[in-house]
């Protein structure tokens, strides 16, 4: 199997991608590069110095293969569904190039333009003010856990054809001085139309819950780059295991519903109803696509928590719990402080 480790090509340090000037910027000896420059510097390079090493799993341990770090000797550890992962020792950049390519590989990525310290801010911003929030997620430790993650997308183009039958009706109503009045004018209306719809997106890991991705949407697809295993350096990146017909399936019924609330906007009456959808949704392409996720999760009451943060446009969403012992604490202390005032009260008020 291929690991593709990008160096630097001055010094031959590691290097990574940085989102906030989406340049390679090098640690060691402060150099810079394109993506044009990296690429000139590969396609100049032998492959020796082009750091493609032949990584194979010195064992596999149930669905998890182990490799070797070829800088430190340490462990690296994989999963079947892992393509970018690093060394945690020495950080270098283990990208398994023959699972990017295994099945069919990635058409585009929107690199991340969020740095760690922006989703860390962002995290303490959704637990700012909660008092009954546990621990553990406080924790300096767990919030420096925060990993950047490109997780894979399809993306569908899609058509919507077909007709709509509303029911619809307006309602008007008027009194004089005996009596009330109400006239309903009722409508049998029915729409046709074509729709086109660009890169839809369902999550193709089974890894991360649909509704946790579909809440990080939208991305601004002016972003949209060529796919390039250089912008997995320093993040870790996954592989689909979702067949895109299985997301076909899931898209289909939101672009159907948005077609439906396109057209009824235009029936233009007080009350409409749809007693009959006729519309077909069909995909004429399916691209392949990383997209950048910060994501955190916090194990508490052995339930998972996740926090998550668009490394593009920074959109955070989250799911905090309320700890028990929070809540009795802070409940007593409510308790407490009623007590003392209801005292003072009596005591130099009364």
């Amino acid at each position: 199997m291929d690991a593709l480790d990008n160096k630097c090509p001055a010094c031959g340090a590691t290097i990574t991608f940085n989102p906030a000037n989406q340049m390679w910027d090098c640690s060691y000896c402060a150099s810079k590069f394109t993506l044009e420059q990296m690429q000139q510097h590969s396609n100049a390079s032998t492959q020796e110095s082009n750091t493609v090493n032949q990584l194979m799993p010195e064992s596999t341990i149930g669905d998890v293969d182990v490799y070797r770090c070829k800088n430190c000797g340490a462990e690296i550890m994989a999963d079947q569904t892992t393509t970018a992962t690093f060394c945690v020792y020495c950080g270098s950049t283990a990208i398994l190039k023959d699972r990017i390519l295994q099945g069919r590989a990635p058409n585009y990525i929107i690199p991340f333009k969020t740095v760690k310290e922006d989703a860390i801010k962002g995290f303490k911003k959704v637990t700012k003010g909660r008092l009954l929030m546990p621990k553990s997620f406080k924790d300096p430790k767990n919030i420096e856990k925060i990993s950047g993650i490109y997780i894979p997308f399809w993306g569908y183009d899609l058509e919507a054809n077909g007709e709509v039958e509303f029911e619809a009706s307006d309602i008007k109503t008027w009194s004089d001085s005996k009596y009330k009045y109400r006239k309903v004018d009722r409508y049998s209306i029915r729409k046709s139309g074509h729709f086109d719809f660009n890169k839809v997106l369902a999550d193709a890991s089974s890894r991360f819950p649909d509704d946790l991705m579909d809440s990080l949407e939208p991305f601004n697809y002016d972003d949209l780059t060529p796919y390039n295993h250089a912008y997995l350096s320093g993040f870790l990146a996954e592989k689909y295991d979702v067949d895109e017909t299985e997301g076909l399936k899931r898209v289909s019924g939101r672009t159907n519903s948005t077609a439906v609330t396109l057209m009824q906007e235009t029936v233009g009456h007080m009350e409409q109803k749809v007693i009959n959808n006729g519309i077909r949704v069909s995909a004429r392409y399916t691209h392949y696509i990383m997209l950048p996720v910060w994501m955190l999760n916090i194990k508490h009451n052995n339930k998972m928590y996740t926090f998550a943060m668009n490394g593009q446009t920074g959109k955070v969403i989250g799911n905090i719990p309320i700890g028990i012992k929070e809540t009795i604490i802070w409940s007593i202390i409510f308790f407490i402080t009623l007590f003392v005032l209801g005292i003072v009260y009596v005591l130099f008020i009364m």
